[in-house]
């Protein structure tokens, strides 16, 4: 594990410098499907902004007040403690904010934003991984059982857990990928319905391996908050497929290699 890095006598967070790029790889993205929609390129980079200001705000108030309890002035002001649905949900506040500005509030933003948040979400979790954050999972002994003592939050010597972050990574990679080729296939909104379902789902399942507390009936709240996601997707492909017959296109384009070419 390495928690930092020195870079000219500077100490970096590697925890931090994924995080960062996790945005990165966002407007990557985002400046390509902009571009194929015939949308300025720049608002990337706004949207970016806007989202990290955002997402930072809502995951630093959602932390605070689920250890509200626990809590001290100083931890208030403190800069650590982020969840990641709560950065979901100021980062979209944050950007409708914006997209209403911008006259741009419509399911083709919608849809950007879902493999977007996939990828980056992969990319954050390598930052888990390679911090030992504690986003590890339970203790286990299995064929690729890994250990993190050195990690921020180190496990116990000689103990080994589940490694949730890397599967965490392959699985929203996964995601991603899918979505991204399935971006001029299917209806509009259809691409951020999908995401919902397939992050919510991809949370449910990884939350069984990890250590976090249970609040309702035997699940975490990650557990509850990713099933509210995933009813919503389906609930929205539901209604998408009863008023069209189909979630897809009309008229479909063939599905599109995941080339990544520079905007």
């Amino acid at each position: 594990m390495k928690p930092e890095i020195s870079v000219l006598g500077l100490s970096i967070k590697t925890f931090g410098l994924f995080f960062a790029l996790n945005f990165a790889v966002w407007g990557f993205l985002a400046a390509r499907r902009l571009k194929e929609l015939g949308k300025p390129v720049d608002w990337a980079y706004e949207i970016v902004t806007v989202a990290l200001v955002g997402g930072l705000i809502g995951a630093r108030a959602y932390y605070l007040l689920q250890n509200h309890d626990s809590l001290s002035l100083g931890d208030i002001f403190g800069g650590a403690g982020l969840i990641w649905y709560g950065g979901l949900a100021g980062g979209i506040v944050a950007v409708v904010l914006w997209a209403r500005r911008r006259r741009f509030l419509t399911l083709d933003l919608v849809d950007i934003a879902g493999p977007c948040l996939a990828l980056g979400y992969a990319v954050g979790r390598i930052g888990c991984q390679v911090s030992g954050d504690g986003d590890y999972g339970k203790a286990w002994n299995g064929p690729w059982a890994m250990g993190y003592p050195h990690g921020t939050v180190p496990t116990a010597p000689g103990e080994t857990v589940q490694p949730t972050p890397i599967y965490e990574t392959f699985a929203m990679g996964l995601l991603a990928l899918v979505l991204w080729s399935l971006r001029d296939r299917v209806r509009p909104g259809v691409l951020f319905a999908l995401y919902l379902v397939g992050s919510g789902v991809e949370r449910f399942l990884v939350e069984f391996l990890r250590r976090n507390e249970h609040v309702l009936i035997g699940l975490t709240s990650a557990q509850i908050e990713a099933f509210v996601l995933a009813v919503v997707g389906v609930a929205w492909l539901a209604v998408v497929r009863r008023r069209h017959g189909s979630i897809l296109r009309d008229d479909a384009a063939p599905v599109r290699a995941p080339e990544l070419r520079t905007a």
